[in-house]
């Protein structure tokens, strides 16, 4: 209870914590259950003692989850094969579909778009054939799609919220379509009678491998590396989305989406931030958006030439640029939730990635 008590003793579970006891009892399937989300989302649940069951591939990488792996119930299958999706959602009571594809790099496209789209679909379609009672699609802020760009003046950011519909636009990424059209598989399922939800994380911060993902932010950090982005980062603590997403499986919301954004903060702020709490040199030289172009091109030759991911890339460029913020105060109103500061939130990802050095 130990993952428990350290939730409880920074507010992570808030005004609606007894209501996650009616889940006692109840089996909950967790897909995409060895990333970031998941992984944090199987550890709450079963500090709760509920049934946790993972929907994984053969071979995949459950270091996150070191400590835990006896108590959670492993089904081995995938998210494209419809028939393991079915096999795994039976005698379920609730899923949570983390699992999905991120890549800003044209050689993963394929493969994204069968995962994020078709791999959503065969758990809508599973959940519709078992009669669930509640399904939790972890989507992306990504995709709310970006706004005309001719939208974005002055020094002030653009404030989006759940009202913001998908607009076709060159802004948009790969991955912000593959979610987008992932979400439409979700009403598509709830017009169909599925009791659902969605949730759009902005940045995610948390305690997971920081050669991939958002955690990649601290590494480059901890590198000293010199140079730091224009721009604004969104962002939430992982602990809290994990919260958010069993708090809204237990209520009686359903149909809607809910924006999870804690605030706002220059690349240059939270840079600083993680290198101070590191004990490392902070970054010094901004890349503006002529050498961010620059860099991306370059990283592409380098890439190509020898096999490796880039760095960075056009879409990752484009998008540190980028002046939006968003507004969660629907969320915060639904399930009167306070997300952790974050100060808070570097403080203890960074302690905790420093341990694990």
């Amino acid at each position: 209870m130990l993952f428990l008590s350290n939730f409880l003793s920074t507010r992570y579970i808030k005004a609606n914590f007894d209501d996650l006891r009616i889940l006692k009892g109840m089996n909950v399937l967790v897909t995409g259950a060895t990333g970031l989300v998941g992984s944090v989302t199987c550890k709450l649940l079963l500090a709760e003692g509920h049934q946790v069951f993972a929907l994984v591939r053969s071979g995949a990488d459950r270091s996150l989850l070191k400590g835990i792996q006896s108590r959670i119930n492993w089904v081995e299958g995938d998210v494209l094969d419809a028939g393991s999706v079915e096999d795994a959602v039976k005698g379920m009571h609730y899923v949570v579909h983390t699992a999905a594809v991120v890549s800003f790099v044209p050689k993963d496209r394929a493969m994204m778009y069968r995962v994020n789209q078709q791999g959503t679909a065969h758990v809508v379609n599973a959940c519709l054939l078992q009669g669930i009672v509640k399904l939790c699609h972890v989507s992306s802020i990504a995709a709310l799609g970006r706004p005309d760009p001719r939208k974005i003046v002055g020094e002030h950011p653009l404030v989006l919220d759940e009202s913001q519909r998908w607009e076709e636009s060159p802004e948009n990424s790969e991955y912000a379509k593959t979610k987008h059209l992932a979400e439409l598989e979700v009403w598509r399922g709830i017009a169909e009678g599925l009791n659902a939800v969605i949730v759009n994380p902005t940045l995610i911060l948390g305690e997971g491998d920081w050669t991939k993902s958002s955690t990649q932010i601290f590494r480059y950090v901890f590198q000293e590396k010199p140079f730091y982005t224009e721009g604004i980062a969104n962002y939430v603590d992982v602990r809290d989305v994990a919260s958010i997403v069993i708090q809204l499986l237990v209520s009686d919301i359903s149909g809607e989406r809910f924006l999870l954004n804690a605030g706002s903060i220059s690349y240059k702020d939270l840079f600083d931030l993680i290198a101070d709490k590191m004990g490392k040199r902070r970054p010094r030289f901004k890349v503006g958006s002529g050498l961010a172009g620059v860099i991306w091109r370059v990283e592409a030759v380098r890439t190509w030439l020898m096999g490796t991911k880039p760095l960075i890339t056009k879409e990752t460029a484009q998008s540190s640029a980028r002046r939006i913020s968003y507004d969660a105060s629907k969320l915060r109103k639904a399930l009167d939730f306070s997300f952790t500061p974050i100060d808070q939130t570097i403080a203890r990802v960074c302690e905790s990635l420093k341990q694990s050095i």
